[in-house]
């Protein structure tokens, strides 16, 4: 573990300290303002000295660069959860540039600027101020918990690791997330570290309701779950950012109260836990539907027909179970999902048994790179598709149809519609 530097952040008699105890900037040289900076980073000039290498960066390694000319600082890992998501930079490059002074930046050279960076700058985006400086990761190896009351205490405060499966899925799968988080009086912050740089907004699904949080993620084969009853209540909205360089994911909670929250919640079922997609069978995230969607679309509704791309099936789960439970005007539903192969058919199985339970619910499945041994239908959205399979019972029947996935899907879909002839106060599409 990293010493933490323990002196107060800004030091006293420092240039960014004030005497009321607030911060001031100090002068910058001519050339070093914040766009000289971005014009720096810009310029394809190698800003770490190791020619666009990423590397592993053991503590020993990391304590050598203690110096204004070779500086290198870990943020946001190692004190915060424990183990080995912190990010390296070399911030030498960026010494003369810094607001608060050469000496601010000093005070965490060659270790962990976590704890100084967050008194100060929480709220500033380094990953992208930074990214030019990245060095790589910290190699640093889980903590092996002996007593299981303290690593109860671990999962209540959002910083449970996984030794003991770790091993394990490092043969099988990506290497384990992890995640953190943190607050302000009026917002909570959890950030999930994926370790892959290939996330998207398509790969999270969140939902909350009441005290309870999910998020889930797709990480290659695998599906990475926080899931957590919060400390406190949080509002409805919510904002996600990913930071796809680096993996991160920043999931924003309003709260209710501004208040602080002493831990963030405790763990529910499956909580982070990282789950082969194959074997998710009944475990399925679902969020809620985003947009101005009413229940009072339903009212008195016959044909109710669901599209859907991908992960743009989960909004569809809530309102095939509040049709076919709560709509006695409803006779038929039918429901087109498409994805690339078989394997990528999320709730399969749970969707042929509730077509078998229910009459009025047909599934067709659709796949636009199957295997030979496929029966079913293949290709992508088409009007053939669709003209054969949205068919209304009635010319006159009252008909909703609810279509959700990638922008380019959902765009195409609603263009076919309006071609069949669905008028647009019968098209409600869900962000994906």
């Amino acid at each position: 573990m990293l010493n933490v530097p323990s002196q107060s952040f800004p030091a006293p008699r420092s240039q960014q300290r004030v005497a009321a105890g607030g911060r001031s900037k100090v002068p910058l040289k001519q050339g070093r303002s914040l766009m000289d900076w971005i014009r720096l980073t810009k310029s394809g000039k190698d800003l770490t000295g190791l020619k666009g290498r990423l590397i592993e960066v053991t503590e020993e390694e990391l304590k050598k660069h203690n110096k204004k000319d070779d500086c290198w600082v870990c943020i946001r890992g190692i004190i915060s959860a424990r183990f080995d998501i912190g990010f390296v930079y070399n911030v030498s490059p960026y010494m003369e540039y810094h607001p608060g002074g050469e000496d601010e930046l000093m005070r965490a050279a060659g270790s962990d600027g976590t704890e100084l960076f967050d008194q100060v700058h929480r709220w500033v985006n380094y990953e992208s101020m930074l990214k030019e400086c990245l060095v790589g990761r910290m190699a640093v190896k889980p903590t092996v918990l002996k007593d299981y009351r303290e690593e109860e205490k671990k999962v209540l405060n959002g910083m449970l690791p996984k030794s003991q499966v770790t091993e394990t899925l490092a043969k099988e799968g990506p290497s384990y997330p992890s995640y953190d988080w943190f607050q302000t009086d009026s917002l909570v912050t959890i950030a999930i570290y994926t370790k892959q740089k290939d996330i998207n907004l398509d790969s999270i699904i969140v939902d909350h309701q009441d005290d309870s949080f999910r998020a889930e993620t797709i990480i290659k084969d695998h599906l990475y779950l926080i899931h957590i009853g919060l400390s406190h209540e949080v509002q409805e909205d919510f904002s996600v950012r990913v930071i796809e360089s680096v993996g991160k994911i920043e999931i924003v909670l309003k709260k209710k109260e501004n208040t602080s929250w002493n831990f963030l919640g405790h763990p529910l079922e499956n909580h982070h836990s990282l789950i082969p997609r194959k074997d998710t069978g009944d475990f399925v995230s679902v969020s809620s539907p985003e947009g101005n969607f009413k229940i009072s679309a339903f009212q008195e509704l016959e044909d109710l027909f669901l599209l859907a791309a991908g992960t743009g099936f989960t909004p569809m789960v809530k309102i095939l179970n509040y049709a076919l439970t709560d709509i006695p005007t409803l006779r038929k539903v039918k429901l087109m999902f498409f994805n690339k192969t078989e394997d990528d058919i999320i709730w399969r199985s749970q969707l042929e048994k509730l077509a078998f339970k229910d009459k009025r619910l047909d599934v067709e499945f659709v796949l636009s790179a199957p295997t030979s041994e496929w029966n079913g239908k293949q290709g992508h959205i088409s009007p053939a598709l669709l003209s054969e399979f949205f068919k209304r019972n009635l010319d006159k029947s009252k008909v909703l149809v609810c279509i959700c996935g990638p922008v380019p899907f959902t765009e195409q879909g609603i263009r076919l519609l309006h071609d069949l002839n669905f008028s647009k106060n019968e098209i409600h599409s869900f962000t994906a």
